[in-house]
């Protein structure tokens, strides 16, 4: 921090070394100690030349005012000028947004969550794609902006909290612990000493997207507390409730096609008989035979 605030001085020294020295000691006290300085108070001492209210009266204001070039003095003529404005391209106006810490924080919070979603159920490509996408583009915004890395830490520790509560649920205690640490640090992210206000990211959206990534992985965390009470149904254990075709009359054996297997059936204890070609419901499995009665009974 020490030396980015030492570039950024000799930067400003640089742009203000034919000012007057109130000027450029205003200008290094805006990045040494996050002072604020009146468009007046700018003026007074030399830091700006005009103050004007639109672009008409800065030209009107420049009008005769003269320069220093590098072929030598030069004054202006710019009353009654015809100006046209430019617009920004397609490509600007996306790097533009991408300055907004807001939108930053968006696109970090969904990469993540894309990421994790692909790495979760494999075999797509969108969500990984996406997540891939939303990453590349948090990291360019955070390039720009002046990034608090304790944030970006506290944000890490969040999803990590998440994905062990997948793993070995805690019954939501990790994934609140990790709502906590989500909001602390995207409050943090873009909050480093001397960053204004209008780059930070909104309380509002913080709080809102910590509520939603919890709501999310909470979802996921129940699903997986499901699937681990579901008991495991493999082999002969699976067979039990499947329906089948009886391949022979079943009275009291018989032959019968379970899926793509032919099973020795047998009747069920006090089950009629059943004909060739009827419907039948495994009872159950016992060995290499299957006890078996007409289905929808």
């Amino acid at each position: 921090e020490t030396k980015t605030k030492e570039a950024m001085k000799a930067l400003v020294r640089s742009y203000t070394e034919r000012r007057r020295p109130e000027a450029v000691a205003l200008a290094e006290e805006t990045i040494e100690s996050a002072k604020a300085a009146s468009a007046t108070e700018a003026l007074r001492v030399g830091l700006v030349d005009f103050i004007a209210n639109d672009l008409e009266d800065l030209l009107n204001q420049l009008d005769g005012y003269t320069v220093q070039m590098a072929s030598g003095p030069r004054t202006l003529h710019t009353a009654g000028a015809i100006t046209e404005e430019v617009p920004m391209s397609l490509i600007e106006q996306l790097l533009e947004i991408l300055t907004n810490p807001n939108i930053v924080f968006l696109l970090l919070s969904i990469g993540v969550q894309a990421i994790f979603i692909e790495l979760s159920s494999p075999g797509g490509w969108v969500s990984g794609f996406l997540g891939a996408v939303c990453l590349a583009l948090a990291a360019y915004g955070m390039g720009v902006l002046s990034v608090n890395w304790f944030g970006l830490v506290f944000l890490i520790i969040a999803f990590v909290l998440f994905i062990v509560d997948i793993k070995a649920p805690t019954h939501g205690a990790l994934t609140t612990a990790g709502i906590g640490s989500f909001i602390v640090g995207a409050l943090v992210l873009f909050n480093s000493p001397g960053t204004p206000q209008f780059q930070r990211v909104s309380l509002p959206l913080v709080i809102l997207v910590g509520i939603l990534t919890g709501l999310l992985f909470a979802v996921i965390i129940g699903f997986a507390l499901r699937a681990q009470k579901r008991p495991v149904i493999t082999g002969q254990e699976g067979m039990r409730g499947q329906t089948g075709i009886a391949r022979t009359d079943i009275d009291p054996t018989g032959q019968v096609q379970a899926g793509s297997e032919l099973w020795t059936a047998e009747l069920a204890q006090g089950c009629k008989a059943i004909r060739r070609g009827e419907r039948v419901e495994v009872v159950t499995v016992e060995g290499l035979h299957l006890r078996v009665r007409k289905a929808g009974k």
